[in-house]
């Protein structure tokens, strides 16, 4: 049986809620259960992308080590939305994981090609 695609979109900035620890949460459950799972940040979500964030002041654990570990999921393939990382003044290439910057056309190709959407 083949596995369906699945695709978890990361809307959310790091700490203004516990929306964006749970998606991340669930990519890694999906994972764990060998589902093929590809991620996208977009929009507020990049955010969860910046290095050494300070979370302590909100209460909130650091969601950059949860990050650092999609690989070992073997969540490989990380999309990122290329205008938010711009607004953000985002370095893609200081996160601990190869991403790809989409264009708006690109990303809703992507969005069309997955068999599941999720997000939160």
């Amino acid at each position: 049986m083949d596995k369906k695609r699945i695709l978890i979109v990361l809307r959310h900035s790091p700490y203004g809620s516990s929306l964006a620890k749970a998606a991340v949460d669930v990519a890694l459950a999906t994972a764990a259960f060998e589902q093929r799972v590809d991620v996208l940040f977009a929009g507020d979500g990049v955010l969860q992308l910046m290095r050494d964030q300070e979370s302590h002041g909100v209460g909130r654990k650091n969601i950059g080590r949860q990050l650092a570990s999609l690989p070992l999921y073997d969540i490989e393939r990380v999309y990122v939305d290329a205008e938010a990382a711009t607004r953000y003044n985002l370095d893609t290439d200081n996160t601990p994981f190869d991403t790809q910057l989409l264009s708006p056309a690109d990303m809703h190709q992507l969005l069309v090609a997955y068999d599941h959407l999720m997000g939160l």
